[in-house]
């Protein structure tokens, strides 16, 4: 089943995403939350701290996170989630993309099983 993501747009949203499961590789981290609200919508939000740079180093850690999601999330997150991806200084515009995408596959697995 694929699912179209939505996108997280409030502070709150984000911060109920940050106290739930987390995974950290080395090109992003992962929060993921099983929402107990009854949609089963698929949500997901990106952010990048000022560590990972200036302005056009965290858009462009932000552009990557983005298309990594829209390829990974549809077919491999579950419907009734909440996901932000977190960009990593100096690793999330820097890593090869395909190893990125693994990067998400493994973090999901991983938030899922615990």
């Amino acid at each position: 089943m694929t699912l179209k993501p939505e996108i997280l747009k409030k502070r709150a949203e984000f911060l109920a995403a940050a106290r739930a499961r987390h995974k950290g590789t080395k090109g992003l981290m992962l929060q993921g939350l099983k929402r107990e609200d009854g949609f089963e919508a698929l949500r997901v939000g990106f952010t990048c701290s000022k560590k990972v740079g200036n302005a056009v180093a965290r858009n462009r850690a932000k552009r990557r996170l983005r298309e990594v999601a829209r390829m990974v999330l549809p077919e491999h997150g579950r419907a009734g989630w909440d996901y932000v991806l977190i960009g990593r200084a100096g690793a999330t515009a820097a890593r090869p993309f395909e190893e990125l995408k693994g990067d998400l596959i493994y973090a999901l697995k991983k938030v899922h099983e615990k």
